[in-house]
């Protein structure tokens, strides 16, 4: 056998990597890519011209089969999160194996693990979200990490899932001697309930209500806390989905004087305002997340701080809750935003929406491809193996055509949702194939590789 012949090879391409971009051929051997030159000979050719070919996007915050602490469980699977993810040109996901109180940390992964074993079309790792930092449950958490769980979850609010500083604490210390990751939702969540018992006190229970009941304020002093934990015990942190100035502020200028600090942002604190929820009758629960949608002025903060590099990661937070009885009205037609399930759905969405972002020239194609996919893989260590386009890494790429443009549609999503927040957008650019390992999971508008072709990622938070 010629070693000079590969299994596949993607041929006259644009190739763009966080740093680089040049027209070149990718050869493809045993699900890892094994050369990138110009001329290359493979059994199977994909021919790219005309396409730019990036690595397939990291989604580091998704949340799949994930029941919520009031009993809801999410409208996605295994299997229909990371089709969709697939269609949108994700090919790797962190999702979270959550525990509630009480629960088994343990007992938790490993039910995690059987369901995405069984579900999952892309590769995939685990956050473990950690609730209850009881002496068993401490104990169990140095051999998860070792087993390449290398990133814990944790909540500043919400009754039953918040964690105190004390706790935060005690995680950190431990995060610390095994080189694991802690990743923060920042919210104050006094103000939070405060705040909310007054506006249905009030009758001020319509969803969009929500952003109010979410003070700009809970954020920025959540996220100072966390910073001054962080500062104290030395240990790496990563601020989930930040979407207000003042708390990008305090991120950056932590940042500025050494804090090992970093954060993400999301497509809809980008390109959506708190204005989206203001619908008539409970339409705007389509929209409701935490921390809510912001201020226009936020967006530009926002976009300044993926520019200056003090946002780091563009994540999706991929949270679906259908519209009806099964998810967002589980409370009835009637229900205050305080009963209507937080989140919304942007797995499928996060890379054509900043993919199109690049095109309309807010950022460069290379840093839309370090924002979504390299940055979050050298976040976890997944990276290079995944997050970029090298001799050694995985074959996890995508084929964009750049010059289809789309108006995004309900019924066009292939999650479990039955909508997206971005309904009635025009994008340019469109992921047309995507390989995982070098195989490809959709081509021609179709999945080709069964349930269960993911395969679990080992992750560790070692900076």
């Amino acid at each position: 056998m010629e070693t000079s012949v590969f299994d596949l090879v993607i041929r006259n391409g644009t190739v763009v990597t966080a740093s680089d971009t040049a027209r070149a051929d990718i050869g493809v051997r045993d699900g890892a890519i094994a050369a990138i030159g110009r001329g290359l000979a493979g059994r199977e050719t994909i021919d790219a011209e005309g396409r730019y070919v990036l690595p397939g996007g990291v989604d580091t915050h998704c949340h799949v089969e994930q029941m919520t602490a009031a009993g809801i469980m999410n409208a996605d699977t295994f299997e229909s999160a990371t089709r969709s993810a697939a269609f949108g040109g994700t090919t790797t996901i962190i999702s979270f194996a959550a525990q509630h109180r009480g629960m088994d940390l343990a007992e938790v992964v490993a039910d995690y693990h059987r369901r995405a074993e069984a579900g999952a079309m892309i590769d995939y790792a685990f956050h473990m979200i950690v609730t209850d930092a009881g002496e068993r449950n401490l104990a169990q958490l140095p051999r998860l990490v070792r087993d390449g769980h290398g990133s814990i979850k944790l909540f500043m609010t919400y009754d039953p899932l918040i964690v105190d500083d004390a706790a935060i604490l005690s995680l950190m210390q431990l995060a610390k001697a095994e080189g694991a990751m802690i990743c923060v939702h920042a919210e104050n969540h006094s103000m939070i309930a405060w705040a909310s018992a007054r506006l249905i006190e009030a009758g001020c229970t319509a969803p969009k209500y929500q952003a109010l009941a979410h003070p700009r304020e809970a954020e920025a002093e959540a996220i100072g806390r966390l910073i001054a934990l962080c500062e104290y015990m030395d240990q790496p942190v990563t601020v989930f989905h930040v979407s207000t100035s003042e708390g990008l502020a305090l991120i950056a200028a932590a940042r500025r004087r050494g804090v090992r600090i970093f954060a993400e942002t999301c497509p809809h604190y980008l390109l959506l305002t708190a204005d989206d929820m203001d619908k008539p009758g409970m339409e705007g629960a389509k929209w409701m997340c935490s921390p809510p949608l912001r201020r226009t002025s936020d967006q530009e903060a926002l976009w300044q701080g993926l520019a200056a590099g003090d946002l780091t990661i563009v994540s999706s937070d991929h949270a679906p809750f259908r519209h009806d009885a099964t998810g967002k009205l589980r409370a009835g037609p009637t229900a205050s935003f305080k009963q209507i399930a937080n989140g919304m759905p942007g797995l499928e969405t996060r890379m054509m929406l900043m993919f199109d972002q690049a095109l309309q020239g807010r950022i460069s194609l290379n840093r839309m491809v370090d924002l979504t996919a390299t940055t979050p893989a050298k976040t976890y260590n997944l990276h290079p193996r995944k997050g970029t386009i090298a001799v050694g890494a995985d074959a996890d790429l995508v084929l964009w055509n750049p010059e289809t443009r789309v108006t995004l549609a309900d019924a066009m999503i292939h999650d479990g949702t039955g909508y997206t927040p971005f309904a009635g957008r025009t994008i340019q650019g469109w992921p047309e194939t995507v390989l995982v390992r070098g195989t490809p999971v959709v081509r021609d508008g179709a999945t080709h590789v069964p349930p269960g072709f993911g395969q679990f990622l080992r992750t560790s938070g070692k900076l």
